[in-house]
């Protein structure tokens, strides 16, 4: 088991090193989206700090379960 712990970590340090820029881009702009998500919500629907936090977390996870989905018919039926 501990060689398997090994194994997982060093993946996860290689896939870190090979992509520190990349990574740190996308938090900064996870948690603008967030932030940007709450204040509009708030501003634009009038709803608590915490249904809107609750909304920019999940809306965006809900997306990601849509593309994926869609990804994967489109590329089922328009295989080249």
């Amino acid at each position: 088991m501990a060689e398997f712990n090994k194994g997982i970590y060093l993946t996860v340090k290689d896939i870190y090193q090979s992509n520190k820029g990349s990574l740190l881009r996308t938090l900064i702009y996870t948690i603008g989206h967030f932030l940007i998500a709450i204040t509009v919500l708030m501003l634009i629907s009038n709803v608590s700090f915490m249904i809107a936090l609750t909304d920019a977390i999940v809306e965006p996870i809900a997306n990601a379960v849509w593309y994926f989905v869609l990804d994967k018919v489109w590329s089922s039926k328009y295989k080249k």
